[in-house]
């Protein structure tokens, strides 16, 4: 998306003639390393996480460059183009912020549509700061925008035909997001999404039957009849096969009613608190049909990088074989961080 906008193109293509003039030169290497003990990032033109740690190293040793390149004699950026590089890298910023949040082991998919809003709400704010200085770069904001729309209708339109409400399902039951990024939100947007996350609860919930937990007591006396022996009788497989099966024990709460307690229980829950640990710590009795089916929607991972990564060290990345993954993927693994 950066390069489509041309007069972003043009200053960045002069920002990799400066870079790659400094790489090039030992001499201006050795000097910025002397003066501030970095040298400058180079970019790969497809990726725009390298272009912002480009620029954001740029910025970093701008004066000791700018010193650089008048004892070299080279043509340095203007004052003017100074400032639009770091206005870029502003704008790049909190896409890398939670690019770095949600590529992590740790992060699960409740993050997801939070994230995304949070994007589309700088992208709008972005384009309006700068719409009469910087036009150029607002242009490039609301492109971006609108791209963003694009590319995740799925989890944000619902009107849209290849929309799954399973991300906004993920954020409900997320008690450190969900107050605030669905709940709380008097958008009428969000509050579609939101009717979609609980519908989807909802009808998920009910299509899996609970099955009640199984006392100490009731576990004691199961092992005293199993301990006994049990005499061999005919199967008289006619009567069996017409026999009624045992239905499985449901819970007669209401979903409806678990959803909307939890939903209530969010203006005193610890904001700091993981959405894993808020639902191990609440009772399987207060939410029978609700908890399990959280902490399944939580357990999901937000993006595939933890995966990549385990490839990657694994050399099945490199080598081809990133579809044909080996039994003894996870002792390779382990082999290669012990070695």
């Amino acid at each position: 998306m950066v390069k489509k906008e041309q007069a972003i193109k043009r200053l960045l293509d002069k920002v990799r003639h400066l870079v790659r003039q400094f790489r090039k030169s030992s001499v201006a290497t050795e000097r910025l390393l002397e003066q501030c003990g970095l040298i400058l990032i180079k970019d790969c033109e497809t990726r725009w996480s390298s272009s912002f740690l480009m620029l954001s190293r740029l910025l970093e040793v701008k004066d000791h460059v700018t010193s650089v390149d008048d004892t070299m004699g080279w043509d340095c950026l203007l004052p003017s183009e100074w400032q639009k590089v770091a206005i870029l890298k502003d704008l790049l910023l909190l896409f890398a912020e939670h690019t770095k949040v949600l590529e992590s082991d740790t992060c699960c998919f409740s993050l997801v549509v939070p994230a995304i809003l949070d994007l589309r709400s700088h992208l709008s704010d972005f384009s309006l700061a700068h719409a009469r200085s910087y036009r150029d770069v607002a242009t490039l904001a609301q492109k971006m925008s609108a791209n963003m729309d694009l590319r995740f209708s799925c989890f944000l339109d619902v009107s849209a035909s290849n929309f799954s409400p399973l991300a906004a399902a993920a954020c409900f039951v997320d008690a450190s997001v969900s107050a605030e990024t669905l709940i709380d939100n008097d958008n009428d947007d969000i509050q579609n999404l939101l009717s979609k996350a609980e519908e989807y609860i909802t009808r998920t919930s009910r299509s899996v039957p609970y099955q009640e937990e199984v006392t100490d007591d009731e576990d004691i006396r199961n092992a005293e009849v199993s301990e006994v022996p049990l005499q061999k009788r005919p199967r008289f497989r006619f009567f069996s096969a017409h026999r009624p099966s045992s239905k499985p024990k449901t819970s007669k709460a209401s979903i409806r009613q678990e959803v909307q307690n939890f939903k209530e229980s969010l203006s005193h829950a610890n904001p700091e608190e993981s959405g894993m640990d808020f639902w191990s710590s609440q009772s399987s009795t207060m939410y029978p049909l609700l908890k399990p089916l959280a902490l399944d929607l939580l357990a999901m991972p937000a993006s595939e990088a933890f995966a990549e990564r385990v490839f990657s060290l694994t050399g099945d990345l490199s080598s081809g074989r990133r579809n044909r993954a080996r039994i003894t993927l996870e002792r390779s693994a382990f082999l290669k961080l012990k070695v």
